[in-house]
């Protein structure tokens, strides 16, 4: 998610290569400002926002389990595969044309899913606007690093881009449930269609162009395996639930993710300009984050999805008071995320790690105990824990991520990152589905007592988080990245 793709709180530590952008108003800089919220809203509430519409949908086209599954990683699998390559086209062709690109495909995505007539159609419409969201969120991080020259006033803008995604995950669920028991699950995404209409106008109209002084190439093949590593996998898990993990199709598709994994390990060390630049993994602080950005949001996105579904389809509530009941996790992550951030700059990440970790592993463990009667207050009290773990996880994970690395690859560290928490989204979703999947049309106890496996997952990845947190804070770990960083040239 996240964000669950939430923008990097040190990403302004480098000085932008202005590239020739004159210097703006104050009003007009907060206009750009405002315009790059506008669509890190629109992204970042879509994937919160449809896990409130999924028990509609499922009624509504008759979709399956793994339908189900397909409508929220179809976006995610997409925005993890082509963070990277949008980011530096959008350095090499112009950052205002790739992101008004990206918020026409975004918003023409959003008009199919509202009008798709099939689980398949509404399936191919979510790939289309993620494609579209990979062009916004990693670019309107660059526009806004290039309009805030004054180093201080750039840290406060990103603050407040950055505390757009908590509130956006937020209102989501909320926004969602009212659309939804209002006006039908269709409405979930034509809502993106006049936003993004405005967005378009507004950014002709007062962003600036700007490219970077030096973009990083094209790497085709790189990418085509990134897609074929990270889309054989997903696949793998969500279709062996109804074709079993020994199915010479599900055993095909996990040999040829082995085999692209080799590839790029094979590849992308030769290439000046690799999509995935493998020498940052001697970092042991930027390896862990990666790892901790994946655990995080595999156990974030395994929850949600099965929320959704366990507060309507077995405890029976609309889909607007299953909103309100997610608020506490949303408000947590508004009022805890700024003050995470700030802790880790005054005190290292250690801390907000350790906290995340061991509330995602007590909110798992907790959550086994959960029934169809389970009393609504004891729901909402383990709901705080997962917003406790969701508003300290973020700032520490990027903040690990970019300490230390050479000034010319935080951008690239920051991005891969966010590819991991989108990569975690995905998986999260696809292994709590494929856990689920089979008592989704039994519910009550069949469903609860399927939930357990998702939970102790859950608490395995909160308790990896934790020692990953310890491990990558550690004397030694820090050394690893200083050497990195020195003998980057």
């Amino acid at each position: 998610m996240s964000d669950s793709t939430l923008p990097s709180a040190t990403a302004s530590r480098p000085g932008p290569v202005r590239s020739g952008v004159p210097a703006l108003s104050r009003r007009r800089r907060f206009l750009v400002l405002a315009i790059c919220c506008a669509s890190i809203v629109v992204v970042v509430m879509d994937i919160s926002i449809v896990n409130v519409a999924l028990p509609a949908i499922r009624r509504d086209l008759h979709a399956s389990a793994s339908g189900l599954q397909w409508t929220v990683d179809a976006y995610t699998l997409v925005l993890a595969s082509f963070l990277l390559l949008a980011g530096s086209t959008a350095d090499r062709v112009g950052r205002r044309r790739i992101f008004q690109v990206g918020l026409a495909t975004f918003g023409l995505g959003s008009l199919l899913c509202g009008l798709a007539p099939s689980i398949g159609w509404l399936i191919a419409a979510r790939a289309l606007q993620a494609v579209g969201g990979t062009m916004l969120n990693p670019v309107a991080m660059a526009i806004i690093a290039t309009t805030f020259p004054d180093p201080a006033e750039r840290a406060r803008a990103i603050g407040v881009f950055g505390s757009m995604s908590g509130l956006s995950l937020a209102l989501g669920p909320i926004l969602g449930g009212a659309l939804v028991d209002g006006f039908g699950w269709r409405c979930v995404f034509w809502i993106n269609v006049p936003i993004v209409a405005a967005a378009i106008g507004c950014t002709a109209l007062f962003v600036p162009e700007s490219r970077a002084a030096r973009a990083r190439g094209f790497d085709p093949v790189g990418q085509t395996l990134v897609i074929l590593v990270l889309g054989t996998v997903v696949y793998a898990i969500i279709e062996s639930g109804g074709l079993g993990w020994t199915s010479p199709v599900i055993l095909g598709l996990l040999a040829v993710a082995v085999l692209g994994m080799l590839g790029i390990l094979g590849y992308e060390p030769r290439r000046i300009d690799p999509l995935l630049e493998l020498r940052l993994f001697r970092s042991v602080p930027f390896s862990s984050a990666i790892l901790m950005a994946l655990f995080a949001l595999c156990g974030f996105g395994a929850f949600l999805f099965v929320t959704t579904l366990y507060l309507q389809d077995v405890r029976g509530m609309s889909a607007l008071t299953a909103g309100l009941c997610l608020l506490p996790v949303g408000v947590l992550v508004v009022v805890l995320s700024p003050l995470t951030g700030r802790l880790v700059g005054a005190r290292r990440p250690r801390l907000p790690l350790v906290v995340a970790g061991a509330a995602l592993a007590l909110g798992g463990g907790a959550s086994v105990w959960l029934g169809p009667a389970t009393p609504l207050p004891g729901v909402l009290a383990i709901y705080l824990l997962f917003g406790i773990f969701l508003g300290t996880v973020n700032p520490p994970i990027t903040d690990t991520a970019v300490s230390e690395m050479p000034r010319s690859m935080v951008g690239v560290a920051a991005s891969l990152a966010s590819a991991g928490r989108q990569t975690g989204t995905t998986l999260g979703v696809a292994i709590s589905g494929t856990v689920v999947g089979s008592a989704l049309a039994r519910g009550g106890t069949a469903f609860t007592s399927a939930e357990h496996g998702v939970w102790w997952l859950v608490l395995g990845l909160g308790v990896g988080i934790l020692i990953l947190g310890v491990l990558s804070t550690g004397r030694w770990a820090l050394g690893t990245a200083l050497r990195c960083s020195r003998n980057w040239h």
